[in-house]
């Protein structure tokens, strides 16, 4: 339990009405008690109704809810790891040159750059884990528990796949385009990702009972493509989901070939063959969506789906330019993610948020453009409903959790701002990282003045160093040989698709 605190700013931001605009507190206060919002006024009156209670904040600064990174997969990028950027068929490849990063190393590591740009709840989608389910349990609680120590809320799945793990298609497919030296290599890294689908629901369920009285861990299903499941593995995610009521984030018709197997594999567009396993509702969430048509977005639409768009990601792996503003129009809750990292390849969302209001600008005096207060209310709320907690977070209203982040006004308007221009658009244009100034979760300081209170930051920097810097081993040098070998293979294979 926390001490009960005050903290005023010049504006908060509390919400978003009806109409989506934002609800702004002026000269005003928070008051937060065990992990709550427990009060909110103008700053004068919270300090006469509470005289005794700690205080912080104040003139130059504004208050914001905590970002939300609604999806997110790794620590060390791949392209730190030697994986270029391409496009996504062919950056499965890449990905195999990747090494095993401790699990702890890399999740904090992430967790610093989100934390230190306002983000204070991540959806950790966990698609790498080799081994049993012990084995996949162990790093998954290891995942979790980095989180825990840096104070970050986390929703965590482990994504249910049980076919295609290279191409769209058989693995057998793939391993018959490798030369006959590199196949025993190739099946060894595979087999490595075995789990079944029962094993994948034991995990599900563990993992379910070990943290379901943790106020800020909540684990929910990601089935994570159609192309990565079976008609049982749709099956299976649609079963847990109706036994739990977890909710669920599935990758979707994130390029065109993703598309095209949707055609191959039959019985309407993907949207349409999810559907027919019970898997869209409210509690779905379809991550990038970038091939999403309109017949497709009216189905989601009067589902109550929501998307997550992931406007780097889809950018850098030449997935497409997701259409934002046909997803806003048709009135469907937009969620916003970094995925593996952001145009600067790091996890800066106030980067990320500015990335998404700009890229989505069409030519034209009329043609649609989002808002800033749209793309904040995608950072934020929308942000929220794609997770477990739900309503608890992506706002600030009295009864929500205490997760904010505390900005210096100043610096975000330094020399000059015109006072005439609104809140969300200063905030999205302006705001970089170093405004900063603290970050609290469930009412808890996580990073204060450009420090963190629960971990050191630069030692485990330094030993996730020293991690990579250590002799590259056999199967490293064998899993990379076989990165380069399948590039040129796995691009043959998708030119006999046109």
């Amino acid at each position: 339990m926390t001490q009960p605190l005050l903290i005023a700013a010049d504006t908060i931001l509390t919400g978003f009405d009806r109409d989506g605009e934002p609800i702004l507190l002026e000269n005003a206060a928070l008051v937060i008690r065990d992990g709550l919002i427990a009060d909110a006024g103008t700053a004068a009156a919270m300090r006469r109704k509470h005289p005794d209670t700690d205080q912080t904040g104040g003139a130059g600064t504004a208050i914001i809810p905590g970002l939300i990174n609604a999806h997110h997969h790794v620590g060390v990028t791949p392209f730190q790891m030697g994986a270029q950027d391409q496009p996504l068929e062919l950056w499965f490849a890449e990905r195999l040159r990747m090494r095993d990063v401790p699990p702890d190393l890399d999740t904090l590591y992430s967790g610093f750059e989100m934390v230190a740009s306002g983000v204070t709840t991540v959806q950790h989608l966990h698609s790498r884990a080799p081994g049993d389910v012990a084995a996949v349990l162990d790093r998954a609680n290891q995942i979790i528990g980095a989180y825990d120590r840096l104070g970050m809320r986390v929703s965590y799945s482990f994504a249910m796949r049980d076919q295609n793990r290279i191409l769209y298609d058989d693995d057998q497919v793939f391993l018959d385009l490798l030369p006959a030296a590199m196949r025993p290599i190739a099946a060894r890294y595979l087999a490595g990702f075995g789990l079944n689908l029962d094993d994948q629901a034991q995990v599900f369920h563990e993992l379910r009972k070990t943290y379901r009285d943790k106020d800020r861990v909540a684990v929910q299903i990601a089935p994570a493509n159609l192309h990565w499941l079976s008609d049982a593995g749709l099956e299976m995610a649609a079963r847990l989901h109706d036994a739990t009521g977890a909710p669920m984030h599935m990758h979707l018709l994130e390029t065109p070939y993703q598309r095209d197997y949707a055609a191959r594999r039959g019985r309407g567009s993907a949207v349409e063959q999810i559907d027919r396993f019970g898997l869209l509702g409210p509690d779905l969430t379809i991550g990038h969506g970038v091939w999403l048509d309109h017949d497709d977005l009216a189905l989601c639409r009067r589902k109550g789906v929501c998307l997550c768009h992931n406007c780097s990601s889809n950018l850098r792996l030449k997935s497409g330019t997701a259409d934002l503003n046909a997803f806003l129009a048709a009135g469907l809750p937009v969620a916003l993610g970094i995925d593996e990292a952001g145009i600067n390849d790091d996890r800066d969302m106030l980067q990320e948020m500015r990335l998404a209001l700009t890229l989505h600008r069409p030519a034209g005096h009329d043609a649609p453009a989002p808002t800033a207060a749209q793309i904040l209310r995608m950072a934020t709320q929308h942000g929220a409903a794609t997770t477990p907690f739900r309503n608890r977070i992506g706002g600030l209203a009295v009864g929500q959790a205490a997760d904010l982040v505390v900005l210096d006004w100043n610096r975000v308007t330094y020399p000059w701002q015109d006072p005439r221009t609104g809140f969300a658009d200063v905030l999205l244009r302006r705001a970089k990282s170093d405004a900063v100034l603290q970050v609290l979760v469930a009412g808890r300081r996580i990073f204060v003045d450009g420090a963190f209170v629960t971990v050191d930051h630069k030692q485990q920097l330094d030993r996730l160093r020293q991690w990579h810097l250590r002799p590259r081993t056999k199967t490293d040098d064998e899993i990379a040989e076989l990165a380069d070998t399948a590039l040129d293979l796995v691009r043959g294979y998708y030119g006999t698709w046109r």
